[in-house]
């Protein structure tokens, strides 16, 4: 029954995405038989935050609202928590909750018990950050390279673990690569993960900069910040007006660069006659691509 109990508990946790290891063993306490697989109502106080949390920035207007919820209704969801040695235990889920729980003045919170060692806690916390819906991009990019820094997988094996197309995986890392001052940008909503893309290919910093601040303070779109670096690239850099392309072509754009993971440029004139030029930087590229055509 035990291990049934923590089956069920893992869900959709890396131990059922990845091969299971051998060499991991759950965290013992001799009271723990007492509490594990119960939901029971816990003291604030007694918990810890966890320390394997990749989410870092919660929004503050949100989390007051969800403590005005819990205010009226309660929390309707409890949370998960690991135990500990002795009568403490640390969060697996529900950080919100439990944060919010806490704005309110709540002493106690409703809340799942189960064991996990460091490893599993890392698990179970990276992929249910990666299912959340309403992540940020540089969240999703920091929890892919976790995963594949400290779990040991490379992108290609990556991609088929969590269901996300490689190209897809690719993409959001090399959003790392941008200067910690537009990642921040980007997390508070300033700029898309469109522009970021764009701006990646700008190798040098000051003009990383310098564009991104361009592009909030004129409210540039994706397309006209992409047209700022290819001009930047060849010596202008004004935003040249272009003719207005045909929907399809504006509409497929984007469904492209997802596909092949690499710079797409599509051009058209109004009749629909055009041309397709997929950028490439290096033979391993070149062949990756290859392969996708064939």
């Amino acid at each position: 029954m035990a291990k049934a109990t923590k089956k069920q508990a893992l869900g959709r946790g890396l131990s059922a995405l990845l091969k299971e290891s051998s060499n991991i063993n759950s965290a013992s306490d001799k009271n723990a038989d007492k509490l594990v697989g119960n939901i029971i109502e816990i003291e604030l106080n007694s918990i810890e935050v966890n320390p394997f949390q990749p989410r870092t920035y919660f929004d503050e207007e949100a989390l007051q609202e969800l403590a005005n919820s819990i205010k009226e209704l309660g929390v309707i969801q409890p949370i998960t928590v690991r135990k500990l040695e002795g009568n403490t235990f640390q969060l697996v889920s529900g950080e919100r909750r439990f944060r919010a729980s806490k704005l309110v003045g709540n002493k106690t919170i409703p809340a799942y018990i189960r064991i996990a060692n460091d490893q599993e806690m890392l698990e179970m916390a990276l992929v249910e950050n990666i299912q959340r819906k309403n992540l940020d991009p540089i969240e999703v990019a920091l929890s892919y390279q976790r995963l594949i820094e400290e779990i040991n997988l490379t992108q290609e094996q990556l991609s088929v673990r969590v269901g996300k197309k490689r190209s897809t995986v690719t993409n959001y890392l090399r959003l790392l690569k941008l200067d910690p001052i537009i990642q921040t940008g980007m997390r508070d909503g300033f700029i898309s993960m469109g522009h970021g893309r764009a701006l990646i290919n700008v190798d040098a910093t000051t003009d990383q900069l310098t564009l991104y601040t361009k592009i909030v303070k004129d409210k540039l779109s994706v397309r006209q910040t992409e047209e700022l670096v290819k001009n930047l690239k060849e010596g202008n850099t004004s935003v040249k007006q272009k003719s207005e392309a045909p929907s399809f072509v504006k509409e497929s754009l984007e469904d492209f660069t997802n596909f092949f993971g690499s710079k797409v440029a599509i051009t058209s004139n109004a009749k629909g006659k055009g041309k397709i030029a997929i950028t490439f930087n290096s033979k391993e590229e070149f062949n990756r691509i290859k392969k996708l055509l064939k």
